[in-house]
């Protein structure tokens, strides 16, 4: 019963590739490149995404008024002039994401549509294809799918939610622990107006699926002078989320407060 012990008798944790130490002016040069790479991404732009420097390593940022949010750390290393980017796993433990220059390392982050940083990689990528900015395209409704008009193509849902429901990125990136899960969003129902919208996150497991539910909601009774109706991203308890009617009913009792 000892062959357990002995499969890993031999086994050395792998040897961290050498960090690069970087004159002041090289990091001042980095910085303005991964600077100048993020602003060519509308989805990180509109998170407010930055990089900061600090003790021979760059960490990026997603700033949420006035709270920062970590993403991960880019580290230059010596062997082949490459950046090393990192996500932490738990306090003080990260573990690899990819290796490459500043364009490879930030369209990584641009691109994520599993969730780690946030999951809206397919809008990053149609709106970076268009040239147009945060500029919505038409669509076209299919019953829960979407079409662009132009194309013909499929969208995902993070294209749907935007482009046809008009949801802003900044609530688009919610609920962000359900993405960080990597959980895949489903549009289950919406209302006539387009202004609730009901997406299922679901994860599959050995076990089955784990699904939870979300309400996008489009507060037009908020709406100030000359700018559109704010959103609100809303996490529904598994007992009210049948339908938008019962979400919404639970949503409203509980005083918009999300369930999770």
């Amino acid at each position: 019963m000892g062959w357990g012990r002995d499969r890993f008798a031999n086994w050395t944790q792998p040897k961290r590739p050498k960090a690069e130490k970087l004159a002041k002016e090289d990091v001042i040069k980095l910085l303005a490149e991964l600077a100048a790479e993020i602003k060519r991404s509308p989805v990180l732009v509109e998170l407010e995404v930055e990089v900061r420097s600090a003790r021979g390593r760059f960490y990026v940022e997603r700033h949420v008024g006035e709270y920062v949010i970590p993403w991960g750390r880019i580290t230059p290393l010596s062997e082949g002039k490459q950046l090393l980017l990192e996500c932490e796993r738990s306090q003080n433990k990260y573990f690899e994401v990819v290796r490459g220059g500043t364009k490879k390392v930030v369209a990584f982050i641009a691109g994520d549509t599993l969730g780690t940083f946030h999951g809206l990689g397919s809008l990053n990528d149609s709106l970076c294809k268009e040239l147009q900015g945060l500029t919505r395209q038409e669509i076209h409704a299919e019953g829960n799918s979407f079409v662009f008009a132009a194309s013909g193509k499929t969208c995902t849902v993070q294209e749907a939610l935007f482009h046809f429901f008009g949801i802003p990125i900044r609530v688009l990136v919610q609920p962000r622990g359900w993405y960080a899960m990597h959980r895949t969003p489903i549009i289950v129902e919406y209302s006539a107006d387009g202004s609730r919208v009901l997406t299922q996150f679901i994860a599959s497991t050995f076990s089955g699926s784990i699904v939870g539910t979300c309400l996008y909601v489009r507060h037009d009774d908020k709406a100030e002078p000359g700018k559109p109706p704010p959103w609100g991203a809303y996490t529904i308890r598994p007992s009210a989320s049948e339908d938008i009617a019962s979400a919404s009913v639970w949503i409203v009792k509980r005083g918009w407060d999300s369930w999770c």
